[in-house]
């Protein structure tokens, strides 16, 4: 099983606040979404932002969040948003 820093994006403090959100492995990032991901650390954590939110999708792509294309950034940041201002 792959640890959560061995993903592209994810150092040690992002690690661990997926574990804060009981989040320890790829399979259970990808099962809840980078949206979700960034929303739920969002409950008891006031610093996060867009990078985040492309960090953990590229983390579930296998990539640097930089080589996410922009339209599928603004798709990203267009539904984290909708999300975020209706929880």
């Amino acid at each position: 099983m792959e640890k959560l820093v061995d993903l592209p994006n994810i150092g040690e403090i992002l690690a661990e606040k997926l574990i804060g959100i009981d989040i320890y492995t790829f399979e259970e990032l990808v099962e809840i979404g980078s949206i979700e991901a960034v929303l739920k650390i969002g409950e008891t954590d006031s610093h996060t932002c867009y990078s985040m939110l492309y960090a953990l999708e590229g983390a579930i792509q296998n990539m640097r969040w930089h080589a996410i294309p922009k339209e599928e950034r603004k798709i990203l940041k267009e539904e984290f948003d909708l999300l975020r201002t209706t929880n």
